[in-house]
């Protein structure tokens, strides 16, 4: 089974930059013109699962919850710092996760449609 988490917003390219040149996940595909919607899939290659996000003259209705919430696990530690020195050279600072757990054992960012990411301690 494969999985896509799908979202539509007015943020195409801030996305792609907080994602793509700041997280690391590849632009595994991207459409024009399908029905009036424009995307782009991004995740990493040979895994079953994938992110889309889409934009269309239709504005997106959001309602953001802090426990709303993508989690990202790093296989090591390097790489959970390295990604934190990413988001800091990017200008990203960390939120206050409203889940405490969060706090301890990740760090929280805030996407360009006020969703949180979650990139979790890595578990060595």
């Amino acid at each position: 089974m494969k999985m896509r988490v799908a979202r539509h917003t007015a943020n195409l390219q801030p996305l792609i930059h907080f994602y793509h040149h700041v997280l690391g996940l590849e632009i595994l595909g991207r459409f024009d013109g399908h029905d009036g919607y424009d995307g782009i899939f991004l995740g990493l290659a040979n895994n079953n699962w994938h992110l889309e996000f889409t934009v269309s003259d239709n504005l997106p209705q959001h309602q953001p919850d802090e426990d709303y919430l993508l989690v990202f696990y790093p296989e090591t530690e390097h790489a959970y710092n390295e990604l934190r020195t990413k988001f800091a050279q990017h200008n990203i600072s960390p939120v206050r996760a409203k889940n405490s757990y969060w706090n301890s054992d990740g760090v929280t960012y805030t996407d360009q449609d006020d969703y949180r990411m979650v990139i979790a301690r890595a578990r060595e």
